[in-house]
C-alpha cells in the first residue's frame, strides 16, 4: 500500500510541476506573431489615439549592433508635439524576454523630433519597441513590431 501511495504522490507531483512549467511558459511568450502590414517603422498611431508616432533609421535592423533612431511624434491633427517625455521598453515576445540594453531619449532634435540612442538586438527574429509618449494630451502608448 505504501508503494502504490508514493507512487501516486510522485506522479501527480511531476503532473503538477507540468502544468506549473506549461502555464509559466504561455505567460512568457506570445506566439501569434502579426501580420507583416503591423510591422516597420510607421507611421503608428498610439492605443488611445492622441499622437501619430514614426520611427526613422529603423527600415534594416540587424542583431548585435546599437542603433540610434528618431521618433517622430505628432498629434490627431499632424502637428508636432514639442516637449514630449518618451519611454521606450520592449523585447522579444516569443522568447518572452525584454531588450538586452536600456534605450532612451538623448536628445529633443525640436519640432517633435526626439533621438533614441542606446537600442540594440541582441538576436535576429521579431522584436517589440513600444514607447509610452507623455504630452500636451495626455500619455498614450504605440507599440512598432520590428524584424531584426
Amino acid at each position: 500500500m505504501t508503494s502504490k501511495r508514493t507512487y501516486l504522490i510522485v506522479v501527480g507531483t511531476i503532473a503538477a510541476i507540468i502544468l506549473t512549467l506549461s502555464a509559466v511558459g504561455k505567460g512568457r511568450g506570445r506566439t501569434d506573431r502579426p501580420p507583416a502590414e503591423e510591422f516597420g517603422p510607421g507611421p503608428r498611431a498610439t492605443a488611445q489615439g492622441l499622437y501619430i508616432v514614426t520611427l526613422q533609421g529603423a527600415r534594416t535592423l540587424q542583431p548585435r549592433k546599437m542603433y540610434t533612431l528618431q521618433a517622430i511624434v505628432a498629434d490627431g491633427s499632424s502637428q508636432p508635439v514639442t516637449e514630449a517625455k518618451i519611454a521606450i521598453d520592449g523585447g522579444m515576445p516569443q522568447h518572452g524576454h525584454g531588450l538586452p540594453t536600456r534605450p532612451r531619449v538623448t536628445k529633443d532634435l525640436g519640432n517633435g523630433w526626439y533621438e533614441i540612442s542606446g537600442l540594440r538586438f541582441n538576436m535576429g527574429g521579431w522584436w517589440e519597441l513600444k514607447l509610452t509618449v507623455t504630452g500636451p494630451a495626455g500619455t498614450d502608448t504605440v507599440t512598432f513590431n520590428l524584424a531584426v
